[in-house]
This record gives structure tokens, sequence and C-alpha cells, in this order.
């Protein structure tokens, strides 16, 4: 019997594993539209609203 306790503690520790880990869903739409920047990039900081920049 004392050998049969070594293979039975290691599947379950390995059942309980696999189980415990799961599998994650990752969520297929977002709302963050990465195709496009948004409007603070490419931007000098402090000169948003300088005259004479072109805005």
């Amino acid at each position: 019997m004392k050998s049969l306790k070594k293979p039975l503690l290691g599947f379950l520790l390995v059942v309980s594993g696999l189980i415990l880990a799961g599998c994650a869903a990752t969520p297929q739409g977002t709302a963050i539209p990465w195709s496009r920047p948004a409007q603070w990039e490419n931007q000098i900081p402090g000169m948003t609203g300088a005259p004479g920049l072109g805005r």
C-alpha cells in the first residue's frame, strides 16, 4: 500500500494544478482604437494653443 501513495499523491497534485490553472478567456472586442493616434500624441508639450502653428 505504501508504493501506491506517492503515485496517487502525484496524480492528485497534477490534476488539482490543471483544475486551478484553467483557461482564461480573452475579450474579443475592445473600446481602445489602436489604429489611430490619440489627440495628445505627436504634439510638443505646452505648444497646443500657440499662435502661428497652423491651428
